[in-house]
Order: structure tokens, then C-alpha cells, then sequence
């Protein structure tokens, strides 16, 4: 049987990958031999990131798309499947949050977590699985991934994100629900929920909430897009047998 651990011959399909956890999780992949679609809205970043993927011997596809936009997120997938072959890997990273306290908060901010977090999520996944169940029956590994990343927001509701702690508790319900219809036909759903990570993801907060994220972490280590990345390479080159449903990782020095 073919090693899951060699990603070479299969495409990976990566959200929000223009910065943060989507940029540090396509290089990952690409080192390990996959041809990568770089989907996000800021078409430069991707392109530079394009650059440096070539440049180090990889492949990758630059895709704008706006995921929120249903057409945009379906061709996403069918611009990667028709550029370049196959679809083995999706990473739904794309995301924001957007915190504050419930009653005062802008509607405008829990409508654009639920658009991106949710229906960005959701459009996406659905794009892909005809795809994955068809690598999924393929050499080289006879078995495909979606790893959907949440949150550690996922798991436990905290004052000041209670819509933020929604679109990911969301999140982690469609993922188990789907695992259940695909897993017997070997794709494997994977959720990963992390802690305080060093992105850009805290930047579009209001600046008081940005103040008081700063203060919140001031004597944290967080983690690095690049811990994140370990992980989802950890998940999809698991052997086919082996799946890992679920990784919450935190900064050591995040308690909650």
C-alpha cells in the first residue's frame, strides 16, 4: 500500500491562506510533495506566496475568491480540480473574529462570522466531497482529508465572543455529522481547535477589544501558524486506517 506520509501526486486545496495559519499550513503541505490551490481574497499576498512556493520547487495555484460568495467558494474547488487534476486535501481555514460584548456589539460583525465561519465553511465542503470521495478510491493514498479548523471557542463559551463561540461550536456539530457519512468511505474529518495563536486573526477587532485581547495575552507564549501546521500535517499523513478526529492544542500557558 502507498505511504500516506508522502503527499507526492496529490493535490491540497487551502482557504485564508494568504496570512496566518492558511500561509504556514501550504507551506507545510508543499514541502511534503503536494501541489497546492491557494485560495483567499487578498490576491497579492498569493501571489507572493506563490512565488516563494516555486521558487523552493513546488507547485502552487493562486486563486482569489471570496469563500462568503457561494460561486466563488464552488470555484474555487473546480478551478483546482481543473488546474491542476485532483482534489485530495481541503483545509477550511478561512475565518474570522470578531469579539465584544452581546449587547452592544454590531450586527454587521455576527453577520460576517457566521458568512465566513459557517456558510464560507459549508460551501466550501460541499464543493469538495465529490472530489475527496473520488481520490479517496485513488492511488496514491486511497484516502483523502478535510480538516476544518475551529477553535478552542469551539468548545468552551467565554464572556465578550458568544457569537464568535457560535460559528465554531457550529463548526465542530457539521464536522462530527459529516464524519459519520464519509469516514466508511475513507475521507476523514478532521477538526482542529486551537488556542491562542500569533496570527492577524485579533486585528480587526474594534480597538478596544484589541486592547483588551493585548492585555489578555501580554504574558502569554502563544502559538505560531507554523504549531498549527504541524498539526494538520500530523492529521493527513496519518496511515489510511488511522484517523484523528479532533486536536484542541493551546499555548502551555493558556488556561482557558
Amino acid at each position: 500500500m502507498s505511504s500516506t506520509t508522502d503527499l507526492a501526486g496529490t493535490v491540497a486545496l487551502v482557504t485564508g491562506a494568504s496570512s496566518g495559519i492558511g500561509e504556514a499550513a501550504a507551506h507545510r503541505l508543499v514541502a511534503q510533495g503536494a501541489a497546492v490551490a491557494l485560495a483567499a481574497r487578498r490576491g497579492d499576498r498569493l501571489k507572493a506566496l506563490a512565488e516563494e512556493i516555486e521558487e523552493a520547487g513546488g507547485r502552487a495555484l493562486v486563486i482569489e475568491a471570496d469563500v462568503v460568495e457561494r460561486d466563488q467558494a464552488e470555484g474555487a474547488v473546480q478551478q483546482t480540480v481543473s488546474q491542476l487534476g485532483r482534489l485530495d486535501v481541503l483545509v477550511n481555514n478561512a475565518g474570522v473574529m470578531l469579539l465584544g460584548p452581546i449587547l452592544d456589539a454590531p450586527v454587521e460583525e455576527w453577520e460576517r462570522m457566521v458568512e465566513v465561519n459557517v456558510m464560507g465553511l459549508l460551501y466550501c465542503a460541499k464543493a469538495a466531497l465529490p472530489h475527496l470521495l473520488e481520490a479517496a478510491d485513488q492511488q496514491p493514498r486511497r484516502v483523502a482529508d478535510l480538516v476544518n479548523i475551529s477553535s478552542v471557542a469551539g468548545r468552551h463559551a467565554r464572556r465578550g465572543s458568544g457569537v464568535y463561540n457560535a460559528t465554531k461550536f457550529a463548526v465542530g456539530a457539521f464536522s462530527e455529522s459529516l464524519r459519520q457519512e464519509v469516514t466508511g468511505r475513507h475521507v476523514r474529518v478532521s477538526l482542529v481547535e486551537p488556542g491562542a495563536v500569533h496570527t492577524e486573526l485579533a486585528d480587526h477587532n474594534r480597538p478596544e477589544i484589541r486592547e483588551g485581547l493585548d492585555r489578555r495575552f501580554a504574558a502569554m507564549q502563544r502559538l505560531e501558524a507554523t504549531d498549527i501546521a504541524d498539526a494538520i500535517s500530523y492529521i493527513i499523513t496519518r496511515p489510511r486506517h488511522v484517523a484523528v478526529n479532533e486536536v484542541l492544542i493551546r499555548p502551555t500557558d493558556q488556561e482557558q
